[in-house]
Formats: structure tokens, C-alpha cells, sequence
């Protein structure tokens, strides 16, 4: 993925646009801080879409790469890279989209330093495309009146490499593919107007931020922020954070926030643990509720599956390795030969609970207690 500006990108949008304090906050933060082993494989994906997308390779070729202590699995690429790519055929069933992958889009003279890069930028009839991959876990990203979806439309819109897709386009569309999310093809349908009105929060936003005494916001913007250790909302230090320098910050004052953040980490992980055990019993948390976890799709009967491939002109070569493969690899197979999954063959299931807040999109559990338990009953 490519490097995005330090003022704000599309990562950064909705927290600049809350926060414009933030900014300087994080700034000045130290660098060279290390990668967590989800953005280095959020990396790795993103590399391999892009060179699937853009060279024609093969996603199996990226196997045994690595990028930190991160390596690339045959069950990474089955949990996120084909669905990514099965998703995108969702997209542009027929084909028909032209596109550029990892553009690097800002806003010139109009907004200096401010740039980002966009995972896909398309255009299918009057329809410009702006889409984002998501290979996270656990956070569900929503597209409509997404930040870094409008910034990257936005800094398109201003980027004469990338303008091709906007001209004379009266719709946009905001896409998110997230493999793992609970809906993983996500679209939201907007228009130029839209996207403008958003540049102009975008600019107001970083002219505060630059400004002597920006607004300092807390909110669920604040949960990706560098500088929430030492933001004054949370430790009450206003004018010393403001006026940041890494070699005055107080040693022991950390070391006792330290010991005390770990204490606090044990109560929250006992009070989600408490939580999950109430609701499984069937005792309301107000706010909160159960839902499935993420299900993951399986033959109803592999043999029978078998058979059923090879019966549409599939080899059984071409299916098999010590076991049947999976769904998604042999959908991967029956698209080469532009052939149909025929019918009854798989079911998606839950590998049980896990806690969300209420304004999560997925049903609750108890909601689903009967398509669950007819899913389950065609693996019996």
C-alpha cells in the first residue's frame, strides 16, 4: 500500500474532520513505531489484489512470502484474497469496468501535503468507482457516508491521473469489499455533489487543525489515534500535551498508568467475559446483545459435491488435494470454465458468539435461532 499523508489521508479523514486537534497531537508522536501483525497482513493482501488485478498473477504464487513475521498461507489467500476477488465479479459482473489499481490521488494546490492511496478507482457507463479493500477482522466498516471512501472520490476528483473516471460522471459509487465482515460487499450510491460538499468539511477541518487553538473532540474517532496516550481528554494534561516533546514526557508518571492500565485491561476482558456469560443465559445488557460469528461456508456432503463437479465437467483432480476443497476454490475453478455452482451443495455456518454493541448490523443470535438450526441440519 502506498504512504499517505501525515496531516490526513483516508485512513485519517473522520478523525481530522471530529479532532482537528489531533493532528498535531500525532505528529508529534514518535516514528518508526512497529506495524501489528493485522496491518502487516492487511499489506500483504492489498500487494497481492494489486498485482492480480494489474500483472496477471496468480494468487497462489504470493505462498511462503512474508513481511515481518507475517507469512502468506494458502489459508490466508482462501479466508480473504479469493473472496476478495469473488467479490469484485460482484462488482463488475460482465466485466465491463475499467480501472486502476493503488492510484496515488490528492488536492493540489488546493489542499498541499494532503494525498492518499486509493485501492481501486473505476468507471463502468456513468458510473465512477471508488473502492476500498478491508482485510481486518472484528470491525465491520460501513460505506455509507464513509470518510475515507469520500476522500479518496474527493482527491480523485482533483488528481489529473485519475480525473479519466470522474468526467462526465453523474454517479458515484463507494464501494468496500471486507471478506471477513458479516456482509462483505458493501455499496454506497452518492454523486459529485455529495463528494464536494464533503471536500469542503475536509478543508475546514485541516485549516483548524492547523490554526493556533484547533477543536480537541473525543468520539469513536479517537479508537485509531497515535496520540490517544497522551491526549489531554484522557489524561487531563491539556497544556502539556498540547505543546508535546517526547523527551519531556513524565517516565514514572507512564510507569503508573502502566500498572494501572493493566489492572483495567483484566476488569474489561472479566466485564465482556460477564457480559457474554448474562446474555448467553438469557439475561438482557442493555446496549448490548450475541451474534454470530463470522460463518464459514462448508460442503453439506463432500461427496456428494464431488460428484456433482465432476458431473457439470470438472476433473476430480482439479477438486481435490487430500480432501475436497473448498467452496470458494472451486467456485475459483467452475468461473474458469464459466460453469454454474449447482444448487444445494454448501451452507454457510456460524462458529458461534461472539458480543457487539446493538447498533451492529448483524442479527442477534436468538433472531437466527431457526435458520441456524435448519443450516446445521443439512450437515447431520
Amino acid at each position: 500500500m502506498a504512504n499517505h499523508s501525515n496531516i490526513v489521508g483516508g485512513s485519517t479523514a473522520k478523525r481530522v474532520i471530529a479532532c482537528p486537534a489531533s493532528v498535531k497531537l500525532a505528529q508529534a508522536m514518535p516514528e518508526g513505531r512497529k506495524s501489528s501483525k493485522y496491518a502487516d497482513e492487511g499489506t500483504l493482501c492489498h500487494n497481492i489484489m494489486d498485482a492480480v488485478l494489474t500483472d496477471g498473477r496468480k494468487p497462489e504464487d504470493f505462498i511462503g512470502q512474508t513481511l515481518n513475521d507475517v507469512e502468506v498461507t494458502a489459508e490466508l489467500i482462501e479466508a480473504k484474497v479469493l473472496p476478495a476477488l469473488a467479490a469484485l465479479a460482484e462488482i463488475d459482473p460482465d466485466g465491463q469496468m475499467e480501472f486502476e489499481c493503488e492510484t496515488v490521488v490528492g488536492f493540489g494546490e488546493a489542499l498541499p501535503d494532503v494525498f492518499g492511496s486509493a485501492d481501486v478507482i473505476g468507471r463502468i457507463g456513468n458510473r465512477a468507482i471508488v473502492l476500498d479493500w478491508k482485510f481486518g477482522d472484528g470491525v465491520d466498516v460501513a460505506v455509507e457516508e464513509n470518510p475515507q471512501a469520500m476522500f479518496y472520490a474527493a482527491a480523485a476528483m482533483r488528481t489529473p491521473a485519475a480525473q479519466w473516471a470522474f468526467d462526465g460522471a453523474t454517479e458515484i459509487e463507494c464501494v468496500i469489499i471486507q471478506p471477513t465482515a458479516y456482509k462483505p460487499v458493501k455499496r454506497w450510491l452518492t454523486g459529485p455533489t455529495r463528494i464536494r460538499a464533503f471536500e469542503r468539511e475536509l478543508f475546514a477541518a485541516v485549516k483548524a487543525a492547523m490554526g493556533p487553538k484547533p477543536a480537541l473532540v473525543s468520539g469513536d474517532h479517537c479508537r485509531w489515534c497515535p496520540a490517544k496516550p497522551t491526549c489531554p481528554l484522557l489524561t487531563g494534561a491539556v497544556d502539556r500535551a498540547l505543546q508535546l516533546q517526547m523527551a519531556a514526557l513524565d517516565a514514572p508518571m507512564i510507569g503508573q498508568m502502566l500498572t494501572k492500565a493493566d489492572l483495567l485491561e483484566d476488569w474489561i476482558k472479566d466485564l465482556r467475559g460477564l457480559a457474554f456469560d448474562m446474555l448467553k443465559e438469557g439475561v438482557a445488557v442493555p446496549g448490548y446483545k450475541l451474534v454470530p460469528k463470522r460463518a464459514t461456508r462448508q460442503w453439506i456432503d463432500p461427496e456428494k459435491a464431488q460428484a456433482a463437479l465432476v458431473g457439470v465437467g470438472l476433473d476430480a483432480t482439479e477438486l481435490t488435494e487430500t480432501k475436497l476443497v473448498s467452496p470458494a476454490q472451486a467456485e475459483k475453478v467452475l468461473k474458469k470454465r464459466k460453469l454454474a455452482m449447482p444448487d444445494d451443495l454448501i451452507v454457510a455456518v456460524s462458529s458461534g458468539d461472539t458480543l457487539a454493541t446493538e447498533a451492529d448490523p448483524r442479527p442477534a443470535s436468538l433472531q437466527i435461532g431457526v435458520q441456524l438450526s435448519a443450516a446445521l441440519g443439512k450437515l447431520v
